[in-house]
């Protein structure tokens, strides 16, 4: 079985497209796709998170709007309508009959308070080990029929005066999960960073299970 890859890339394009050359060439199959179990790897400067290679063809109003919708923590698809023009087809697969998901971030990071008592807990002990977000939660598998949250969890930590975050995810798919998630996860990296007035350091980024479905696979080796 292949495993881990334990690397350090410059930015999210980067990451990119080694993650894609390497999967769809060495990944075993598995369900539909190419996947590569226990992958980590960290990105060096993770505000460079536009993905510019042209295959991927990846679209930076898509995500910013992705992003501004979890920070209206409203996890009903049409909120994204709203603010892209359109709801994503993926998006309507995974809503509930009311229209709600459970994969919108911004919406699992505010139960709670969650980010609050993050940011407090960096400010009161920047030593902590306890500031982690949850998302992903098998105790609440009885909502998951459509929409399983692809993300474990997200942990900040403060290292030389500058904050690392390390994202852990059960799956993670290269073409459309990573590409844009990493733009929201980073993103939310600079706001706690703002917050607690210090500068952005590296990201960690780990998949248990990281794949390209066969139909985003190159057309020739």
């Amino acid at each position: 079985m292949k495993s881990t890859i334990n690397l350090k890339f410059k930015n999210a394009d980067e990451a990119y497209k080694y993650l894609y050359d390497t999967v769809a060439s060495e990944g075993v199959d598995f369900d539909g796709t190419k996947a590569l179990f226990n992958v980590g790897f960290t990105m060096t400067n993770p505000m460079d998170n536009h993905i510019t290679d042209t295959h991927r063809a990846w679209k930076y109003s898509y995500a910013e709007a992705e992003w501004k919708w979890y920070m209206s923590g409203n996890r009903n698809i049409n909120k994204l309508g709203l603010i892209y023009g359109l709801v994503p087809k993926i998006w309507k697969m995974m809503a509930n009959s009311l229209g709600d998901v459970n994969s919108n971030y911004g919406w699992q990071w505010q139960r709670s308070n969650q980010l609050d008592y993050v940011v407090d807990l960096l400010k009161n002990n920047p030593n902590t080990r306890k500031a982690a977000i949850s998302i992903y939660d098998a105790k609440e598998h009885v909502t998951y029929s459509k929409d399983t949250p692809c993300t474990y969890a997200i942990q900040f930590t403060i290292i030389d005066g500058r904050l690392n975050m390390s994202v852990m995810m059960r799956s993670n798919d290269v073409w459309f999960g990573f590409c844009n998630d990493q733009y929201c996860f980073s993103e939310l990296m600079v706001l706690v960073a703002k917050r607690l007035d210090i500068p952005v350091g590296e990201y960690f980024h780990f998949a248990h299970n990281m794949h390209i479905y066969n139909h985003q696979l190159p057309k020739t080796k």
